[in-house]
């Protein structure tokens, strides 16, 4: 999955003076799993609550 540059320097601007490895890393990957949903919801690839719901209670029912 692409990242515009825009986002990335949006992201950047957001860090703390000082920032390390690992958070920049979190960042980006939380702004990706952000752009991947995103883009499952403009093609139409979600669940419904209740859909949800049901799938949760029978995992934790297991």
């Amino acid at each position: 999955m692409n990242i515009s540059k825009s986002k990335l320097e949006a992201l950047v601007t957001e860090l703390p003076d000082e920032a390390n490895v690992e958070e920049v890393m979190y960042r980006l990957y939380l702004l990706q799993k952000i752009e991947a949903g995103e883009s499952a919801i403009q093609k139409g690839e979600t669940l419904s609550h209740q859909d949800a719901m049901g799938r949760l209670s029978n995992k934790w029912q297991k």
